[in-house]
């Protein structure tokens, strides 16, 4: 019987406990979720499994740590929970701490990595399960899966292949730590340095119209549902895309990056750098949005 300590959060967290708790082996000690973000999941799985739900400001405080110490697990996993741990409370169970990390180490650390993987055009996205030292997304790798990325994924498709894929891993590789039958495998044995990616802000939701067509369809739905979504506007006003197509056919059309070059069967043609993009009408947030889609007419500009 392994005892786990889980740190956790949302359908990530919720899909992993879903196949931990189905094992006779494994045992949940305590839940940990993040700091002022109540998770009704979560507290119901706390109620099923009748476990302490913990939540720390810092989770590396020595009050959280002594309290973590009490429980005496021989495990800890990460499941999308937001703190940076240090070595204190990375050393204290036996067997380790497992992190899930939705990338493909040693490349793709750090944060917002299924945006950015469609955004670079990746082909296929990773999922990783490692140890966890004291740097970001750094430690011996046990497990690692790939998917396919095509053409007909966006961010919403993408996090509900992630989520799952996740789940399946994080389970098998505490199933790997149970055995001893598992392989640490250095990162830099993969790449001396990796690659890592930032957190993405506020204001990073603007289309670029002197970007090539394939740069601008892999950004929209990069940030599609239940991102902030791609924006550009028109006369001041902001519009939001939810969606965008490349032609199978591209003439070449004259005009500068963002101007509107054709509107046809409910769609308007946006020269972009390299050739245009088409904007479904009907795709949008609201009336208003619509109806700031339907406005637009030859020569017009989109910013």
């Amino acid at each position: 019987m392994i005892n786990i300590g889980f740190f956790g959060d949302g359908p990530w967290a919720d899909n992993t406990l879903k196949k931990i708790s189905k094992n006779n082996n494994f045992s949940i000690s305590f839940i940990v979720t993040r700091f002022k973000k109540p998770d009704s999941k979560l507290e119901k799985w706390s109620k099923k499994l009748s476990v302490d739900l913990i939540s720390y400001e810092d989770v590396n405080s020595p009050q959280a740590v002594a309290k973590f110490q009490k429980y005496n697990a021989d495990l800890f996993v990460s499941m999308s929970f937001d703190q940076i741990l240090k070595k204190d409370i990375i050393l204290l169970p036996k067997m380790g701490f497992l992190n899930c990390h939705a990338g493909a180490l040693p490349f793709y650390r750090g944060r917002n990595i299924l945006n950015w993987a469609l955004i670079n055009d990746e082909k296929e996205f990773g999922v990783t399960v490692h140890f966890i030292d004291e740097g970001i997304d750094t430690g011996d790798i046990i497990l690692q899966k790939k998917r396919v990325i095509s053409d007909k994924d966006d961010y919403s498709t993408l996090l509900k292949k992630a989520e799952s894929l996740c789940a399946e891993c994080l389970y098998e590789a505490i199933i790997k730590v149970e055995s001893g039958d598992f392989e640490r495998i250095k990162q830099k044995s993969i790449h001396p340095k990796g690659s890592y990616f930032f957190k993405r802000k506020k204001g990073d939701e603007r289309i670029n119209w002197k970007s090539s067509s394939r740069d601008i369809f892999n950004f929209v739905r990069a940030l599609t549902d239940p991102g902030p979504c791609a924006q550009t506007s028109h006369n001041k006003k902001l519009i939001k895309l939810r969606k965008v197509k490349i032609p199978k056919i591209r003439n070449n059309y004259r005009g500068i990056p963002g101007e509107v070059v054709l509107k046809k069967n409910n769609h308007v043609f946006i020269k972009t750098k390299d050739s245009v993009i088409k904007l479904p009408l009907e795709d949008s947030f609201s009336t208003k949005n619509q109806l700031l889609l339907q406005s637009l007419e030859l020569g017009d500009l989109l910013q």
